[in-house]
């Protein structure tokens, strides 16, 4: 089976998955991906192409008439490949079906199977886009607050006409979370079609480091009241709520302390904020961590893990070195993750007081903080991890080709 991604980059947890399709399922893998950064990944995103053991082909990008990035060359490209399958991330390359109509024709010309990979975020189910356009839960990762007026949400009911027409043309759809299974067939996907494979790093590699971590030494002094924080430094993250709450905590706990990894745009910005909190001395900022080792021993002597607003892969990270959570309802992903009660807590989405009450909750309780890390750790050693997704896009791939 030769399978072809189509993709905006190569985050380095990826190329770990696609790693282990190529060596665990025998697949023939090929990743198609800009030359040159891609004006459609977010920024700080990590790529990491120096351990892949599949194909790698790297294609220019072109501005499109409908002010969009594509790719020079992919279908003689793909002609070259001759793949079975195509895995093509649906935003913003699926609006190439629709808006240049010629592109696709020449697509089925390849005779490979097509494959929609998509979360889906800030997309609203068919039939809603004003509700959802009104109601401020499309965001981007600056947190663009401008106020919504009808230019803006004519071209959001645009956008949704547009995923109306071209979600239906693959042949089956990837989701990360249930609720994005919902919100795509509802564009007239029939359900047989849309799979989820819950999004996850290499847990086996995650899982080995959490080994290695418990028999070195702590990489920072003993403090139960440490927290932390992995991700990109962008707005959308709201790593200054997390600032803030150990601003407003510190009353409670006087050793408090709030560990950052990652680089990003907004990291100056939090370094002031905290600078001018009076509480530089309590965060501590020790810039992007990628080698497993390193992060767990970060995540070890932390008691919580802490996401302030949208997530990633951090969560997964932070679960297989067994830590409670604490986070918002954001794109979806955390729902399958994160149980209330269980191995963590939600707090009402920006809101700072909830947020505190909860960390509040957590850090006194050590025995329970204890209880809900070993909850995390189960829960990805026997449910979502390496292996469960990888047998979702197996599913899929089989799927396709029965088809």
């Amino acid at each position: 089976m030769r399978v072809c991604f189509v993709m905006a980059g190569l985050p380095h947890y990826f190329a770990l998955i696609l790693n282990k399709m190529v060596s665990d399922y025998g697949i023939e893998v090929i990743l198609v991906k800009p030359s040159q950064q891609s004006k459609a990944i977010g920024a700080g995103v990590k790529e990491d192409k120096s351990a892949a053991q599949f194909r790698l082909v790297e294609l220019p990008e072109y501005t499109t008439w409908y002010g969009k990035s594509f790719f020079e060359n992919l279908i003689p490209t793909l002609h070259e490949i001759k793949p079975d399958i195509i895995v093509m991330s649906a935003w913003p390359y699926f609006l190439q079906f629709i808006l240049n109509p010629l592109f696709y024709f020449r697509l089925k010309e390849v005779k490979a199977k097509l494959i929609c990979r998509d979360i889906p975020f800030n997309t609203a189910y068919w039939g809603k886009s004003q509700e959802y356009y009104y109601s401020g839960q499309n965001i981007t990762e600056d947190l663009d607050a401008a106020k919504k007026n009808w230019k803006g949400a004519l071209s959001f009911r645009v956008i949704t006409c547009l995923r109306r027409l071209y979600l239906p043309l693959a042949d089956a759809h990837i989701n990360y979370y249930n609720e994005g299974g919902e919100i795509i067939a509802s564009y007239g996907v029939p359900k047989e079609k849309i799979f989820i494979a819950a999004n996850s790093p290499d847990t086996d590699e995650l899982l080995a480091a959490y080994d290695q971590v418990l028999k070195q030494p702590d990489i920072l002094p003993v403090n139960p009241h440490r927290v932390i924080h992995v991700g990109r430094l962008v707005k959308w993250k709201r790593v200054d709520m997390l600032i803030q709450s150990v601003r407003d905590l510190k009353s409670f706990f006087p050793d408090i302390e709030l560990v950052v990894v990652g680089f990003g745009p907004e990291e100056e910005t939090l370094k002031k904020q905290a600078a001018d909190s009076g509480i530089a001395d309590n965060i501590r900022f020790v810039g992007g961590v990628y080698d497993s080792l390193t992060l767990g021993r970060y995540l070890h002597v932390s008691s919580i893990y802490l996401l302030g607003g949208m997530g990633g892969l951090s969560i997964n990270d932070a679960m297989c070195f067994a830590k409670p959570v604490i986070c918002a309802v954001a794109d979806g992903t955390e729902r399958r993750l994160v149980r209330e009660g269980y191995n963590g807590s939600y707090f009402e989405n920006g809101n700072q007081e909830s947020l505190n009450l909860k960390i509040k909750s957590l850090l006194e309780d050590p025995e329970k903080v204890k209880t809900f890390g070993a909850n995390s750790l189960k829960i990805i050693k026997e449910e979502i991890n390496i292996h469960s997704v990888l047998k979702e896009y197996m599913v899929a791939f089989q799927y396709v080709l029965a088809h």
